[in-house]
């Protein structure tokens, strides 16, 4: 049964990150408030890692909003990309860190499916910084965490949040292909 909760934090994220994949700065303010209801939801279902990512996110909402809205001199922040060695870097820390968390979510807390509920943190942790950096980057990372995902929700009951995160995962692919044309029209 889906619960109100649940239906109230995928409504309210679901703008969110419709907002965040058309280059809006109102996708932050929306998303402090699907975070709450996100923590609150995941935190009923044992999901402590993702309650951990929830909490992360309302602070970085509020760093996004910040350096979206200022940038580089008080102009617009641009969309930029990462170069593929720090990309590198990041996936490689990614995978070290879920590997870490996941074991101590095993040995200490009665975490379902501790090292993919970690990786679903890690790699949207940074993916997230690539955001509030307006990377195009961000994209692809968020279309591996919403792969991982979908499967993670719906095998916790969460059939409503594993659908939204299947649409999601379209957001990502099409936000990529959007920012990809913003950047270069913003380049010309």
């Amino acid at each position: 049964m889906i619960s109100p909760l649940e239906i109230a934090a995928n409504a309210v994220m679901a703008l969110s990150i419709v907002l965040a994949g058309r280059n809006n700065i109102h996708s932050w303010s929306l998303g402090v408030i699907g975070c709450v209801l996100f923590a609150w939801l995941f935190y009923s279902v044992n999901l402590y890692a993702d309650v951990a990512l929830q909490l992360f996110f309302i602070v970085t909402c509020v760093i996004g909003w910040l350096q979206w809205r200022r940038g580089a001199g008080g102009a617009p922040l641009p969309i930029t990309s990462v170069p593929a060695r720090a990309l590198g870097w990041m996936a490689a820390t990614g995978l070290a860190a879920s590997a870490a968390y996941g074991l101590m979510l095993q040995a200490y807390t009665n975490a379902y499916a501790p090292f993919i509920d970690s990786a679903v943190l890690m790699f949207s942790v940074i993916a997230q910084l690539l955001l509030m950096g307006r990377r195009l980057d961000t994209w692809p990372f968020w279309l591996l965490v919403n792969t991982v995902s979908v499967p993670l929700y719906a095998s916790r009951g969460l059939y409503l949040t594993a659908l939204l995160y299947a649409g999601y995962w379209i957001n990502a692919l099409a936000s990529w292909w959007f920012w990809r044309r913003q950047m270069r029209a913003q380049s010309a």
